[in-house]
C-alpha cells in the first residue's frame, strides 16, 4: 500500500510538471487556470488541445509498456522479457512505416496509428497459430521472434526500396519514439485497446502466481495455461500494439520497470503488475518532460532519451545479477 501511494503521488506530481512544461512560456499557475477555464486565449488552446492529450498519452503508454513487460517477465518466469520479445512492437512499427510509404498518412490522419494497430493484430493471430493452441512458453517466444524477424526485415524492405527521401527520413524519426503533435483523436483511438489489454494482463494475477511454481503445478491449482497465454498474447498485443501506434517504438520500459519494481514488492508477479503499471508511467512521463527541457530546440526524440537512460540501468542491473548469483 505504501509503494502504491508512492507510485501515485509520483505520477501525479509528474503529470501537473507535464502539464506546465512546454515551448510555450507562462506562469504555471495561469497554465492550469486556463485548462479548467476556457477563455478563448491561446493559452487556453495550447493547454487543452496540446499539453493535456500529450500528459494522458504519456501516462497510457507507459502504463501499458510497463504492465505488459510485468506480465511478460511473470508468464515466462524469465526477466529479461518483454513486450518486444512477442513481435507486436516490430509488426505495429511495419504497419505505419506502410501508411507513412504509401501516402496513407497524409490522406488521413489516422492512418498510421491504425495501420500499425491493424498489423499489431495481425501479428498476434499469426503468433497464435504459429505456436498452437496448446503450445508451450518456448514455443511462444520462437514464434514471436520469428513474427519479429519478419516484421523487422519487411521495415528494412520498404526503407531500402523507398524512392522517397523525405518519406523515408519521416519512417525513421517515427520510429525513434515521440508524443510531440498528437490530439485527442491519438487519445481516444488508443484508449480502448489499451484499457482492454490492462484488464487482460491484470486478470492474470492469480495464473503468474501459481506459474512461480511451474506448469505442472499451476495446473494442478486448477489454472489453465491455454487460457493464461491467449490473455497474455491478446493483452499485450492490445495495449503495447496501441501504444505503438500512437507513440512509436519506445523499448525499455517493459525491461527495467519490474526489475527496479520486483524488490520494492517480493516474489508475487501480481503484486508487480500494478507496481509496474504505475512505474512506467511515471518513467514515460519523466522522459516526455525531459525531452522538452534538454535541447528543446532539436527535438529530441523520446524513444532515444529512453534507450540512453535504459541501456546504462539494464547494465547495472546484470552487473547486480551477475554479483548476487556469484
Amino acid at each position: 500500500m505504501k509503494l502504491a501511494i508512492v507510485l501515485i503521488l509520483v505520477c501525479a506530481v509528474l503529470f501537473v510538471l507535464s502539464l506546465v512544461t512546454g515551448y510555450s512560456v507562462a506562469p504555471p499557475m495561469s497554465g492550469l487556470r486556463a485548462l479548467v477555464v476556457d477563455d478563448g486565449t491561446p493559452l487556453s488552446v495550447v493547454m487543452r488541445e496540446i499539453r493535456l492529450p500529450r500528459a494522458l498519452l504519456a501516462v497510457m503508454v507507459g502504463a501499458s509498456l510497463g504492465l505488459a513487460g510485468a506480465a511478460m517477465q511473470g508468464y515466462l518466469r524469465n526477466p529479461l522479457a518483454e513486450p518486444g520479445l512477442i513481435g507486436v512492437s516490430a509488426s505495429a512499427g511495419l504497419g505505419a512505416v506502410l501508411a507513412i510509404q504509401s501516402g496513407a498518412a497524409l490522406a488521413f490522419a489516422l492512418a498510421l496509428p491504425l495501420a500499425a494497430l491493424s498489423m499489431a493484430m495481425l501479428a498476434v493471430g499469426l503468433i497464435l497459430a504459429l505456436a498452437g493452441p496448446r503450445g508451450s512458453s518456448i514455443t511462444l517466444i520462437l514464434a514471436g521472434i520469428a513474427i519479429s524477424a519478419l516484421a523487422s526485415a519487411l521495415t528494412s524492405l520498404v526503407l531500402n526500396l523507398s524512392p522517397n527521401p523525405f518519406a523515408a527520413a519521416e519512417i525513421v524519426f517515427w520510429m525513434l519514439g515521440s508524443l510531440a503533435d498528437r490530439s485527442f483523436d491519438h487519445v481516444w483511438l488508443a484508449l480502448p485497446f489499451m484499457a482492454a489489454g490492462w484488464l487482460l494482463l491484470i486478470s492474470l494475477g492469480r495464473g503468474l502466481d501459481a506459474l512461480t511454481l511451474g506448469e505442472d503445478a499451476a495446473e494442478a491449482m486448477g489454472i489453465r495455461l491455454p487460457r493464461v497465454r491467449l490473455a497474455l498474447v491478446v493483452g499485450t498485443a492490445a495495449s503495447v500494439g496501441a501504444a505503438t501506434a500512437v507513440a512509436g517504438a519506445i523499448g525499455f520500459v517493459g525491461l527495467v520497470v519490474p526489475h527496479l519494481l520486483r524488490p520494492f514488492v517480493g516474489a508475487r508477479p501480481s503484486r508487480l503488475l500494478w507496481a509496474s503499471a504505475l512505474g512506467g508511467a511515471a518513467m514515460v512521463l519523466a522522459a516526455d518532460i525531459a525531452v522538452r527541457v534538454v535541447f528543446p530546440e532539436r527535438d529530441l526524440k523520446l524513444g532515444v532519451l529512453m534507450a540512453l537512460v535504459g541501456a546504462p540501468l539494464f547494465l547495472h542491473l546484470i552487473y547486480k545479477t551477475r554479483a548476487e548469483t556469484a
